[in-house]
């Protein structure tokens, strides 16, 4: 049943043009009488003209609509609501679009520049809409609309003035939509992203004309409508993509006891995790906003302190484990949000330096083969064993002062990506009896949304918690394997830095222990100790460079066992032995022959027959290459992608002017395939590429917006679905 605004009135403002016109013929063809509001001044809000309201208003009426022209300042709420009640008797909806610039950089910004902008965006909203308001609370139904931008949900250069107003107005929505409930006003706030005057002087033409208006209108309507119930909302909107936005908070920290002063010193000690996002909170209202810091003060009035760390209280129990309770026991999920900074940080922590030409493809974003190294695949997954979620586990009542990390297995199912977000999901896999101690087997699965991208298998040794009566061994731990009894096949030697404990923990692991010498000498070292982690991804980077020339699609697997402690400036010596795409590993301090890592080993995955240097060579398609990683994704995915995708994609492959190769990747009957040639079904979607820019669109050369604007890629049927090209693509293809 189709939307219809019979009987409503509706007032738009600034709708002279752009996308304040496309909402006023939008609400008139759906039956709703409109006020057409545009004071006709520029962009920068000088001048006065009639003519661009009289215009609009003559389009509604040519085609049988009801409308009527405004030409007050939006300062002038009342005028406005006025025409609205004499032309039509009544007032609905109020759509505050009215807008104009005044760009400039912040040490530029005249008092005039800043107050032009509030008294349009900011002022204006307010006065037409407090003249609406009394006449929607009597009839018991009104629905507003607020427009705001990105450029104040996120700031914008050169846009100090135009921020500060957008962003007022979101918070002016956010109280009017409390206050407004009981009479049944609903108050939204929309940020569109279109074609207008406002934004041709920041974007490319050719996008500018693709960024439609009619693409933002259909959302406003819905959001108006006396059937949506949608209050105080947020939107970002444009070329008809449509999401909501909401507040995310820290879980955060208390940095204070009772009786006791907070100091500075205290809040810059827990900075980080009053700044780490993990398990955030999505607060929907100031009640929830409140309630943190009522629940400190309660916990301060009835237990004298708060610990900051929930692990802190679990470290004074008194150890007793009990498998049968303990496994198979969930941890509660965590989330990693990562941009390209953090994985060059993790490659400086582990070694990488710009003096190796080879290490710049891990170091640089920028670069052709921007990649992620591998063992970053520990780093997300650690906050599930660091975070204290073991202390929520029944059976495992230990010391976490005598925790050690014994061995660590890492298994990747695809590249990992150079940024975005995984969510990890922590099980207990075993937990083991060794006598002097216990070990417990954590394992760690890392999705990016519904994918499976990589596994850890965390050995942690309990010191002094065994003699529970468990058994010793388990077939679910990962084991080590000896390397062979001969001379290794390579050895390379790197030397660690002095700081390379204090680099490395910035990607995560803060123990004291690898940077404060007080709280390493209560552990029985002289001095802070390397990480085990950054040790693994010395040794791990070592066989990459040795046995498969930095190419980290050919890293499959790692497994060591830590031995003894490396110290910061010491020089570690990697020996590898090959036996097909095993590496086995051993790792050594050269200046004491300690050996730090055992019965360690890397899996690789073998060399593909597909290269682009031999498809060239050939003669063939470099995009052979993509479509052959694509119908291995669908043999071992293709149920879920059929599931998620219900698509049938078709390419057509050019060069030189001519279709060279055609595919269709299937994913909406059975469980997926992949056809190369002619189709005897029809696509739902069409691409048509070259092999040179389809090659440059997946390397990330090309972007794939501005490849289709400039007629480089060409989409035939349902465009929308090539959004969902993410899902089967992703990270080996950037479509």
């Amino acid at each position: 049943m189709s939307l219809s605004f019979e009987g409503k009135v509706v007032l738009v403002t600034g709708a002279g043009g752009g996308i304040g016109r496309e909402y006023a013929l939008a609400f008139a063809e759906r039956g709703a009488s409109v006020v057409v509001n545009d004071l006709g001044g520029n962009v920068k809000g000088g001048g006065k003209s009639s003519a661009a309201a009289d215009k609009v208003v003559e389009e509604i009426r040519a085609k049988g609509g009801k409308a009527v022209a405004n030409y007050d300042s939006v300062e002038d709420g009342e005028k406005l609501i006025q025409t609205a009640l004499d032309a039509f008797g009544r007032i609905d909806v109020v759509v505050n679009n009215a807008g104009i610039l005044r760009d400039r950089t912040f040490a530029r910004t005249s008092d005039l520049d800043w107050d032009l902008i509030h008294r349009v965006h900011l002022r204006g909203s307010f006065m037409v809409t407090r003249a609406a308001w009394n006449h929607m609370k009597k009839q018991k139904f009104g629905r507003i609309i607020m427009t705001t931008s990105a450029a104040g949900i996120y700031g914008n250069f050169g846009q100090a003035n135009y921020s500060a107003a957008k962003l007022g107005l979101l918070g002016l929505a956010n109280t009017l939509a409390i206050e407004g409930r009981k009479y049944n006003i609903f108050c939204n706030t929309v940020a569109p992203l279109a074609g207008s005057r406002l934004t041709e002087t920041i974007m490319p033409p050719d996008i500018v004309e693709s960024l439609k208006p009619e693409y933002v209108a259909p959302l406003v309507l819905w959001l108006c409508h006396e059937q949506c119930q949608e209050n105080g909302g947020l939107f970002e909107v444009g070329a008809g993509w449509i999401g909501k936005l909401r507040w995310e908070r820290s879980q955060g920290r208390t940095v204070r006891q009772k009786n006791q002063p907070m100091t500075p010193e205290a809040v810059r000690d827990q900075w980080d995790k009053i700044c780490d996002f993990t398990d955030a909170a999505k607060i929907t209202n100031i009640q929830e906003s409140f309630q943190s810091c009522m629940n400190v003060l309660s916990q301060l009035d009835s237990e004298g302190e708060v610990n900051a760390n929930p692990t802190a209280a679990a470290a004074s129990v008194t150890s007793a484990i009990n498998p049968a309770e303990a496994v198979g026991q969930k941890l509660p999920p965590t989330t990693f949000s990562f941009t390209h900074t953090q994985c060059i940080l993790y490659a400086l922590g582990v070694g990488m330096s710009t003096k190796d030409p080879d290490h710049l493809r891990f170091l640089y974003e920028g670069h052709q083969d921007f990649s992620c190294l591998p063992t970053f695949g520990v780093i997300p997954s650690q906050a599930a064993m660091m975070d204290g979620g073991l202390s929520s586990i029944p059976g495992l009542n230990i010391d976490f002062t005598q925790v050690l990390h014994g061995e660590q297995y890492l298994e990747l199912y695809r590249p990992l990506p150079t940024s975005g977000k995984l969510t990890s999901e922590a099980t207990i896999a075993d937990v083991l009896d060794k006598g002097s101690g216990a070990v417990i087997l954590l394992d760690v699965n890392t999705y990016s949304g519904d994918e499976l991208v990589c596994y850890n298998q965390f050995s942690v040794f309990v010191v002094g918690a065994g003699g529970f009566g468990g058994r010793r061994t388990s077939e679910k731990a990962k084991a080590p394997v000896p390397p062979p009894k001969r001379a290794p096949d390579a050895v390379v030697i790197d030397s660690t830095t002095r700081d390379q404990a204090a680099l490395y923990r910035l990607s995560g692991d803060w123990n004291p222990l690898h940077i404060d010498p007080s709280f390493a000498a209560m552990g029985g070292f002289k001095a802070p100790i390397l990480h085990g982690l950054c040790s693994f991804g010395f040794a791990a980077r070592h066989v990459l460079k040795q046995f498969a020339d930095n190419d980290p699609s050919r890293f499959k697997a790692i497994k060591v066992r830590f031995v003894k402690p490396v110290m910061p400036g010491q020089s570690l010596q990697t020996e590898m032995w090959k036996e097909g795409n095993r590496i086995h590993i051993q790792c050594k301090v050269k200046e004491t022959d300690a050996v730090v890592l055992a019965g360690a080993y890397v899996d690789l995955h073998g060399t593909s027959e597909l290269s682009p240097e031999n498809l060239t060579q050939g003669g063939g398609l470099q995009s052979e290459l993509v479509f052959a990683e694509i119908s291995r994704r669908i043999k071992d995915l293709g149920p879920e992608l059929v599931k998620k995708v219900n698509a049938v994609f078709g390419w057509e492959i050019t060069k030189d002017g001519k279709n060279v190769a055609e595919w269709t990747i299937d994913l909406k009957n059975g469980s997926g395939s992949l056809h190369q040639g002619p189709y005897s079904g029809k696509a739902d979607v069409t691409i048509t590429v070259s092999d040179e820019n389809f090659m440059e669109v997946v390397q990330g050369k090309l972007n794939p917006q501005k490849a289709f604007f400039s007629g480089k890629l060409k989409v035939r049927g349902n465009i929308m679905l090539s959004q969902k090209l993410e899902v089967i693509l992703k990270d080996h293809a950037r479509l």
